[in-house]
């Protein structure tokens, strides 16, 4: 293969080739293959890096020295290997949350309210009564003053869409903003679908996600109803009551409904100005301190695709640097969803 055919192949082709070449020649060592394609010493640990991240490639003992002769991986172990890691690293930020949680009850005590006001206090609680969840959720709808925020992992049960249309025209009667995030898979569901659009015509903001990390209330940054365990809709609920805690809650769902796509919108569709809902996401963690390389993990992208995004926004808004492209978005309301300020 010729250089010029090589170097086009960039980032993750000339992984992708390089595998690709691995699998059809296990014998060959990793050096022998980019050889073959002249690739650069970067390259080469660019490739390599790439391929041993995703667990397409691993150490292979005693067949020789492991940058030289990898272990191929078949696509679909190293997917379950790679389910496996997340789903072990989510039990484990799971079970360091519910540490947490039993020191805030702690705290909740006589230590937290010996010094702090009522309104800071922080309260904590392991609901398993699933009819006390639903007394809360009811009580809920009276009570809320300005907004309720929603994540559904799944589609909501038949005997129950009566029920949440209610509260909705409810809350839209007092004015109370409504924001519901719900997997995308439901889309594909007939009931769910007509359940949506009625919803939304009751003014609910909705928005759909490849992927909903849990079920999910959050009320008035004072409010908060989540599962003890995510993968089980049967769990425990954890209850949470004071702003100090529920905007850690709010600012993940804040995230996550950057990254969704608005109901209705096909994913990646631009929203009205020009952003794509991407473009969007990556804008607003740039705008929150969060580096290119978390951008790129947050939004499964690669450092390129997060740079190519940060300046299509900056071409987008008019910036000459991400620092104004930030300002510009602040003052268009971009990052808190509200609409431009008027321009003097």
């Amino acid at each position: 293969m010729s250089r010029n055919a090589a170097v086009t192949r960039a980032g993750s082709e000339q992984a992708l080739a390089v595998y690709q070449e691995l699998r059809a020649r296990p014998e060959a060592g990793f050096d022998e293959v980019a050889d073959r394609f002249e690739l650069t010493a970067d390259e080469r640990e660019r490739c390599r890096r790439e391929l041993a991240s995703l667990g397409l490639t691993a150490a292979h003992g005693d067949s020789g020295p492991a940058p030289l002769r990898p272990l191929v991986v078949d696509p679909d172990v190293a997917l379950l290997r790679l389910l496996r890691r997340e789903r072990d690293r989510l039990q484990d930020r799971l079970a360091a949350t519910s540490r947490a949680h039993t020191a805030l009850e702690a705290l909740a005590g006589p230590f937290l309210r010996a010094g702090a006001p009522p309104r800071s206090e922080v309260e904590v609680e392991i609901v398993t009564d699933p009819q006390r969840v639903l007394r809360e959720l009811s009580d809920l709808t009276g009570t809320v003053r300005t907004a309720v925020h929603v994540m559904h992992t799944g589609s909501v049960r038949r005997e129950d869409m009566t029920a949440e249309l209610e509260r909705d025209r409810s809350r839209a009667a007092r004015g109370v903003r409504v924001r519901a995030m719900y997997s995308r898979r439901v889309g594909t569901v007939p009931e769910m679908t007509q359940h949506l659009e009625d919803r939304a015509a009751l003014g609910v903001e909705l928005r759909l996600s490849p992927v909903v990390p849990m079920n999910m209330v959050l009320a008035d940054e004072n409010f908060a109803l989540l599962p003890t365990d995510p993968h089980d809709p049967g769990s425990p609920a954890i209850l949470a009551r004071g702003p100090g805690l529920v905007r850690s809650y709010l600012a993940l769902y804040e995230y996550c409904w950057q990254a969704a796509a608005r109901y209705g919108e096909e994913p990646g569709e631009p929203g009205g100005d020009g952003l794509s809902d991407q473009q969007r996401a990556a804008l607003h963690m740039l705008a929150s301190g969060i580096k290119d390389e978390q951008i790129a993990r947050s939004l499964g992208v690669s450092l390129r695709t997060v740079s190519r995004l940060l300046s299509e926004v900056m071409q987008e808004l008019g910036a000459a640097s991400r620092f104004e492209a930030g300002v510009k978005a602040a003052r268009l309301g971009l990052l808190d969803g509200e609409g431009p300020e008027p321009v003097a």
